[in-house]
């Protein structure tokens, strides 16, 4: 069921949240093909170091998350994202000024709490207007757009550091998110009606929080998310130095980035039109199996074999197109049950998605070597820990029972 808001049409409103979505995904994308001048710039002794600036703007994105869910329950949906945004402006003009690698690790930290308003509004926006099925398929549509940014982000990344200095990136990340800004202000109407607003006092907070966790569909499906988002960071922590490193891609490591993203674009859309036959539990129970299969592949592969290029991007795009069709379907699983308390209950998804898997992914982008085989047994382990979330979550079922 679904109740768009008077005064926006279906498409305008999928490409407000789409673009505010992917304000999180552009301040990640956009910053791996500056890594090496990144490393250059601040005389970093390990190039991998890099890797702490999509950990610092993970762990502001994520721990502010909580923040916004209850704010935006109280005093609803544009005053804090507009806020939030405005946040993100101006730590990105400070990345662009930042004097040590320290002073960027900051401003990245603060450019994710002013992210997270983005993310979780734009969720609690969906259920605000979403319901069952209708949820998942606009949800995968506002995925698809989101989706789309890890394809021209890092090409427009590569184009800025050929050009000019990798600093012109944070500005970049600035204008976008001006524009985003002025937008929703403008077009995106307020969802959350005054009657259905909650007080903002630390017992209204707690209740919220204690109808989430309490919830156990909604409980078990936020770590399982959090487990398909892992092994999403994992890879975008891995994808540069083994596509431009190991293989020696150079400057086609955009390119061959993009064409994986672009699978999982496509794969969204899809879901977005099966989901509403189909259900969100099949497929996504059966993506999770493929990346499962997989990634054992990809195990049994790297320590057998020296693994070519060709192999590589077969296998990454298989596990990528799986969490395509896992992230909308898990998200809207979890959100289903709490629509009462949905900005607390987005608020929740997006920590322990973001935290959880912005952790793990360092932890899995941290095991590469030089060799494939201690990140091929990473995902593994990842997407196998996942699948046994869901079958706590699901009673030991899988594939529900098609109501859903």
């Amino acid at each position: 069921m679904s109740a768009l808001p008077n005064g926006i049409g279906r498409a305008e409103f999928v490409s407000i949240l789409a673009l505010l979505m992917a304000l999180n995904a552009l301040a990640i994308d956009i910053i791996l093909p500056a890594f090496r001048p990144i490393a250059d710039s601040f005389q970093l002794q390990d190039a991998t170091d890099t890797q702490f600036t999509i950990l610092a703007y993970l762990i502001g994105f994520g721990a502010a998350q909580p923040i916004f869910g209850p704010i935006s329950d109280r005093f609803g949906r544009k005053m804090p994202i507009v806020f939030g945004i405005s946040a993100y402006i101006l730590c990105a003009a400070a990345g662009a000024l930042a004097p040590t690698y320290e002073w960027l690790l900051v401003a990245r930290v603060v450019q994710g709490i002013g992210a997270a308003s983005t993310r979780i509004i734009a969720l609690s926006i969906i259920r605000d207007t979403h319901s069952g099925r209708a949820m998942a398929s606009t949800m995968s549509l506002v995925l698809m757009v989101f989706m789309i940014v890890p394809v021209v982000a890092p090409m427009a990344g590569e184009i800025i550091v050929i050009f000019a200095d990798w600093e012109w990136i944070f500005a970049a990340m600035a204008l976008i998110a001006l524009i985003s800004g002025f937008w929703t202000w403008f077009r995106m109407p307020e969802t959350l009606p005054m009657e259905k607003r909650r007080p903002l006092t630390a017992r209204g907070v707690l209740e919220a929080f204690r109808i989430v966790v309490t919830t156990h569909s909604t409980f078990w499906y936020a770590f399982a998310a959090a487990g398909a988002f892992s092994v999403l960071f994992a890879y975008i922590n891995i994808a540069q130095p083994i596509l431009d490193g190991y293989y020696g891609l150079g400057s086609w490591f955009p390119i061959a980035f993009a064409i994986i993203a672009s699978f999982m674009a496509a794969t969204a859309y899809a879901n977005s039109r099966l989901v509403r036959q189909l259900g969100q539990k099949v497929i996504s129970h059966t993506a999770l199996c493929v990346q499962i299969a997989t990634t054992l592949c990809f195990v049994v592969l790297a320590a057998t074999i020296d693994v070519p290029l060709w192999l590589f991007m077969v296998l990454s795009t298989l596990i990528m197109v799986s969490f395509g069709l896992m992230g909308a379907n898990f998200n809207s699983l979890a959100m289903e049950e709490v629509g009462e308390v949905a900005g607390s209950a987005s608020s929740i998804l997006g920590f322990s998605q973001t935290v959880i898997g912005g952790i793990v992914g360092t932890i899995v982008g941290q095991l590469w070597n030089g060799d494939l085989v201690p990140v091929a047994i990473g995902f593994a382990v990842v997407s196998i820990s996942t699948l046994a979330i869901i079958l706590i979550g699901e009673r030991g079922h899988l594939f529900g029972s098609g109501e859903r």
